[in-house]
């Protein structure tokens, strides 16, 4: 005889699997940047960027391992020095995907977090928003997931080091790009515009997958290389956050950092 397992109670099985599944964050570094090298290794506050990184992620306590993924002995040697877990790349690879793709094929794992490395301000809550779109029925149709945040000062907008990215009704990326997106033709409106942050969270085969495919004609035009999974016909989940604080790509961006961390002491 069959019974009738209430919703509430499938609900319930739903959520345990989700706390069951290994979810890791892994945080690809170069130690060459074309717009500012050696970016990771610069001083902020009393640790470098890559150590405020890797501590703030580890800080969060979401995930069941953090590590480093580098093809650099300074950033794997600052890493382990300092106590933490680094990995060193085996190959030459082009974006970061591919970077901790290499590291995670071998590994038991469910989901995979996608940190970078020049993000020293990460918080718990915008990870911990991204990672639960795979919970429930509609997760499991989730195979990768990224986060933006509402831009709102125009010189940013205009701005090709800031990723822009449009979404559909449901939060789906429709498209990502340096250039202004939406183009506003008509000024009478007021377009939100979104940033992409470049956390990714991802299903370990969709990661796979991703390196299994070449790069893709729109990806190598526009530096971007989560183009890849669009072209490809992968849906990727956008999850709006209100701050993740500041990327890392230029020396300006080092000093607005410093003037945020002297004034709190919340990530030191």
């Amino acid at each position: 005889m069959f019974s009738i397992i209430p919703a509430n109670i499938i609900g319930n099985f739903d959520a345990i699997n989700f706390f069951k599944m290994k979810k890791i964050a892994m945080i690809p570094a170069r130690y060459a940047a074309s717009r500012f090298p050696a970016k990771l290794m610069q001083l902020l506050g009393n640790k470098t960027v890559i150590r405020h990184t890797y501590d703030n992620t580890v800080a969060t306590g979401l995930f069941d391992e953090v590590a480093v993924v580098t093809d650099s002995d300074i950033i794997y040697d600052e890493i382990t020095n300092n106590g933490g877990k680094a990995i060193k790349s085996i190959r030459e690879h082009e974006s970061g995907s591919d970077r901790i793709a290499e590291a995670a094929a071998g590994m038991d794992v469910d989901i995979i977090m996608n940190v970078q490395g020049d993000e020293p301000f990460v918080q718990k809550e915008p990870l911990q928003k991204l990672l639960s779109v795979f919970e429930g029925e509609a997760g499991k149709n989730v195979q990768v997931a990224s986060l933006m945040q509402v831009m709102k000062e125009q010189h940013f907008i205009e701005d090709p080091n800031y990723v822009k990215v449009a979404v559909n009704k449901s939060m789906e990326a429709m498209f990502f790009s340096r250039s202004v997106i939406p183009y506003n033709r008509d000024r009478q409106a007021s377009p939100i515009y979104y940033e992409h942050i470049g956390v990714y969270a991802y299903r370990k085969q969709a990661l796979l997958n991703f390196t299994g495919w070449e790069i893709t004609a729109l990806e190598a035009l526009e530096k971007i290389e989560c183009l890849r999974y669009l072209e490809n016909g992968v849906t990727v989940k956008m999850v709006v956050t209100e701050y993740m604080g500041i990327e890392i790509d230029t020396p300006e961006d080092l000093q607005r950092a410093a003037a945020i961390l002297s004034s709190t002491d919340k990530f030191l």
